[in-house]
């Protein structure tokens, strides 16, 4: 339940704490932990808050609706303090209009705060103080990006604008700094050293920053000890200094199609961290002793020192599982039979297989895109994941089962919840259409039968549909102290615990799991909140990764500006539809307006589809459809097409005349009807 408190006058107003969002009328609203519906926050009564900060509310009074209407009286803290935009520089004076629409006010800058920055320059700038009773905060310039290509300038405008700091402060660089690159001897002693097995790791081929290896080794009654070794991020960032805060603060690193922003400076990131090969790493691991038919046995949890003879890249470890030679090709085999034995145990137990095709751009040295390349998901990838599955499960599972004063340790579980039932039921009638019964007497009969319809739909024509819907049903995975379970992998406890060099619960997981390992707890009273603010980190990541890509979809789609192209529609709305093209998975939209020389469409969200009101014509969700390129506009980040072919191949022909308002409608001709490929 949220906390509340009442003032020390008689008044016994109530005070919440919560995350604002503002919409484009300038109305606010505070979302609430508990509460079942947002604080209502009238535009006058904002004060100096913007959008995402976490704030302090008063509650004045209801609104008619029965929602609680308030005051901001305190931002707790700040989303975000720096701001992309361009600047206006008069001789006294300059002020900074920033890019984002729900920046509500410029930010004043002072001359001697502009850092050479000129009149009608774009550029970076920080909030530094909003003096009480003055309309606008004031600012400085932290860089200046007209100079720059506009690639550079939209990429690191998309991470200022979702809240992520370009750059590390000073103190935190000085800190990372110093930190010895060797094995300290008093270090090693604390330790299990792990060196002498063999160990390596198997990452993307452009990686960086190595999380995680895998130890394997044959014990002599036949078993397998594998090792799962993650960087021992903690040893470094300890609670409270500076380094902490600032990877707090982040939460997450941020991967965008040219760049990754990291969560840590560079020197620990890419360095004293990443699992580098032929070099001694301080490492937290998870070791299982695992027999030939793939039972886990046992399992051993703690501080390691390793060291990784080879680098893999997942390529590698694929051509050597599809029949190629390696030295270690003996051990990866056995490796990855045990990964398909664990998935295979996995998907019995409950886990969904929802699989979704990733899409990554092939960049010259400029960042523009030559080319995009779906990635796959194969046995290689499969097998890392399997076994950092296991690990995070049995982290999980040893610290849930750990109290302090008879109650739970307080952890960063990562939880998924049962699906929405609301959407659940409109996509079980949909699935209805194409043969798929789902039993929906429990979460485990839902779970097992979505499999059965991911299996059923493989190579259908409305598979991409119904796994593109089945996916949207699901709920969001979030990090919480309440630990309810991972509905979607079907374990009953789930951490985080397998990459702290770019999340920081995985850092906090290690050093609570620590703590147990000493039998020296010490819960951390607000840990809660820091979840959820890694949770909103991580949605703020997302939504920087989303818009990055589609920059680079648009960018990629301006030289097939006038092109035709065969498209499925992957989204529908009141407004319009969205096709995707098959030969990209470029998304663009075609709007209502443009559909009025059909008919006039409606919005059927039982259908997940526009219908049309005289002809009956239906654009649905997997629909086959042919486009224009119409325009790709790198501002906006939009494509925009026009339609060429309807569902079922029939050019795209002017309405009918409308019916007599006293008539019934026509039926639909059938050259017009919804689609036929359901099978």
């Amino acid at each position: 339940m949220p906390k509340t408190k009442k003032k020390k006058n008689s008044s016994n107003l109530q005070t919440f704490t919560g995350k604002l969002q503002v919409v484009k009328s300038g109305m606010g609203f505070v979302a609430v932990p508990g509460l079942d519906k947002d604080i209502i926050i009238k535009h006058n009564n904002l004060g100096n808050a913007f959008n995402g900060d976490e704030v302090k509310v008063e509650i004045r009074g209801h609104e008619k609706k029965g929602r609680q209407e308030g005051v901001i009286t305190k931002i707790v803290r700040r989303a975000q303090t720096e701001y992309s935009g361009r600047l206006e520089v008069k001789p006294n004076f300059a002020f900074f209009i920033a890019d984002k629409e729900n920046m509500p006010v410029d930010v004043f800058v002072p001359l001697h705060l502009l850092n050479g920055a000129k009149d009608g320059d774009h550029a970076i700038v920080r909030i530094t103080e909003w003096p009480e009773k003055a309309k606008n905060p004031v600012g400085e310039v932290v860089s200046v990006l007209s100079n720059q290509t506009s690639n550079e300038i939209a990429m690191q405008g998309l991470l200022i604008d979702n809240g992520f700091p370009l750059h590390f402060p000073d103190e935190v660089l000085e800190q990372a700094a110093r930190f010895s690159e060797f094995i300290d001897k008093k270090e090693l002693k604390k330790r299990k050293d792990i060196r002498d097995i063999l160990t390596f790791t198997i990452d993307p081929v452009d990686a960086k920053d190595f999380d995680d290896a895998i130890s394997f080794r044959v014990l002599k009654n036949g078993d397998y000890e594998i090792g799962v070794h993650i960087a021992d991020v903690s040893h470094f960032v300890e609670a409270g200094t500076e380094l902490d805060k600032e990877a707090y603060r982040r939460a997450t690193s941020v991967y965008l199609p040219d760049r990754v922003l990291p969560m840590l400076p560079e020197r620990l990131s890419n360095e004293l961290c990443s699992l580098r090969p032929n070099e001694d790493k301080y490492t937290f691991s998870a070791i299982f002793i695992v027999t030939p038919a793939g039972k886990v046995k046992d399992h051993w949890l703690g501080r390691t020192v390793m060291h990784s003879r080879r680098r893999f890249s997942y390529e590698d470890v694929q051509e050597v599982i599809e029949g190629g030679e390696d030295g270690l090709k003996e051990e990866l085999l056995i490796l990855n039979k045990l990964a398909q034995i664990l998935r295979k145990e996995r998907f019995k137990k409950g886990a969904i297989n929802f699989s979704s095709q990733e899409i990554r751009f092939k960049l010259d040295e400029t960042g523009m895109p030559l080319g995009i390349v779906v990635k796959e998901s194969k046995e290689a990838h499969q097998l890392i994941e399997e076994f950092m599955l296991l690990a995070n499960r049995t982290v999980a599972e040893y610290v849930s089962k750990i109290k302090v004063k008879e109650k739970p340790v307080p952890f960063p579980y990562r939880v998924h919840d049962v699906p929405d039932e609301d959407k659940l039921k409109l996509f079980t009638t949909f699935a209805a259409r194409f043969g798929h019964k789902f039993n929906m007497g429990s979460p485990e009969s839902i779970a097992k039968s979505f499999n059965e319809m991911l299996k059923m739909v493989q190579g259908k024509p409305e598979q991409h549909v119904l796994e593109s819907l089945g996916i949207r049903t699901m709920s969001k995975a979030v990090y919480t102290t309440e630990n309810i379970g991972h509905y979607g992998l079907g374990f009953d406890n789930y951490c985080h615990f397998t990459s702290p060099i770019r999340r920081y619960p995985d850092v906090l997981a290690h050093r609570i799991l620590q703590e147990c390992l000493d039998s020296e707890i010490h819960p951390i009273k607000q840990l809660e909140q820091q979840c959820r603010h890694c949770s909103d980190q991580e949605r703020r990541a997302m939504d920087a990764e989303r818009a990055g890509n589609k920059y680079k979809q648009v960018e990629y789609m301006q030289q097939f500006v006038g092109e035709d192209f065969d498209a499925i529609v992957s989204g529908v709305a009141s407004f319009g539809f969205w096709a995707e093209t098959v030969a990209h998975k470029c998304e663009g939209m075609i709007s209502r307006n443009d559909l009025s020389e059909i008919d006039e469409f409606e919005l059927m969200e039982h259908e997940y589809a526009l219908v049309g009101r005289y002809t009956g014509i239906r654009f649905r969700i997997g629909d086959k459809v042919k486009v224009k390129i119409v325009s790709a506009n790198l501002e906006k980040r939009q494509i925009d097409m026009s339609l060429i072919e309807m569902p079922g191949g029939q050019e795209v022909i002017a309405k009918p005349s409308r019916p007599n308002k006293h008539k019934s409608p026509k039926q639909p001709p059938k050259k017009y009807g919804s689609s036929k490929r359901r099978r």
